[in-house]
């Protein structure tokens, strides 16, 4: 009997459940590799860094984080200022962690309005986090952390004058998982009161307030691509005295674990709506026309 006779001597049914059978094993296999290739991600960094996700880390995990935030354009003129942070990062237990590291920023501002020239960097202060979670995650509910951020700046954050500045970030950070190790979700709402003091003029206070929305998804394993909004409101004195302006920044996230210890994670943004109080068009006083952020993290 030939190959040929022996295939016809087979039922229809026979050949529909054979190949039914190695399409079920072909695609359990897919799914498997898939599975097994995009691991479940450490939120905390994944939506960029302007938005901050929930995560606290394993406990004991200790790292170096270099951190540069960095603001580009006034209403007129030349202007560039970065502010990186150079944190240890720890964490006790899986409810806490905790940073803490100076500052050093660099001004480069040349023919901006109400802003003096200047071209110089330095050390400006010290800052430090202190994590607390509020809310584990788990399949289908959002997890929340609550992050205290106490801040001294001797270099003025716009203008790069000298200055006394004490600040007090508080953010809710919350993210839940759309698409298991695939898609995630976020939001922070942002609270910042602030006092300074100017040589031979003063103390002022000021608050800016803030919410964000953000989206991440693993392209490929440990590579998130992203886009995160944030809507802030600028108002001077500490109880909300006088809005001063607001603005909406929107703009594009990248995240890569480049090794089980490396990490980057950066973020960009425009300033694309908003109001300056009295003042048509956008508030470019309080806030800048583009802003970045770079962060790095070795663990050790």
């Amino acid at each position: 009997m030939s190959i040929f006779s022996a295939c016809r001597r087979l039922s229809r049914p026979s050949i529909r459940l054979g190949v039914t059978a190695m399409i079920a094993a072909f695609a359990t296999a897919a799914r498997a590799q898939d599975e097994s290739a995009f691991h479940e991600l450490e939120t905390k960094y994944i939506f960029g860094d302007f938005t901050i996700g929930s995560s606290t880390g394993i406990e004991g995990e200790r790292a170096f984080e270099p951190e540069t935030e960095a603001d580009f354009r006034k209403r007129a003129g030349r202007y560039g200022v970065g502010t990186t942070e150079l944190e240890l990062e720890y964490t006790p237990n899986q409810y806490v962690q905790i940073e803490l590291g100076p500052t050093v920023s660099y001004y480069n501002i040349n023919n901006v309005p109400g802003l003096a020239n200047q071209n110089f960097g330095g050390p400006n202060g010290v800052e430090g986090t202190f994590r607390f979670l509020l809310l584990e995650p788990g399949p289908g509910r959002f997890a929340a952390t609550l992050a205290i951020e106490p801040e001294f700046h001797t270099l003025d954050e716009t203008s790069g004058q000298r200055v006394s500045n004490f600040g007090l970030e508080n953010r809710l950070e919350a993210d839940t998982e759309l698409i298991k190790n695939r898609l995630y979700y976020a939001f922070n709402l942002f609270y910042e009161p602030e006092t300074t003091s100017v040589p031979l003029a003063g103390s002022f206070n000021e608050t800016t307030v803030g919410v964000s929305s953000a989206l991440a998804f693993q392209i490929v394993p440990k590579v998130v691509v992203g886009a995160d909004v944030w809507y802030f409101r600028h108002y001077d004195g500490i109880a909300f005295n006088s809005f001063t302006g607001d603005a909406l920044y929107v703009g594009p996230t990248f995240f890569w674990q480049i090794a089980p210890k490396v990490l980057v994670s950066a973020s960009w943004q425009a300033n694309v709506a908003g109001r300056e109080a009295g003042i048509p068009g956008l508030d470019l006083d309080d806030f800048s026309r583009q802003r970045a952020k770079l962060l790095l993290e070795f663990e050790f």
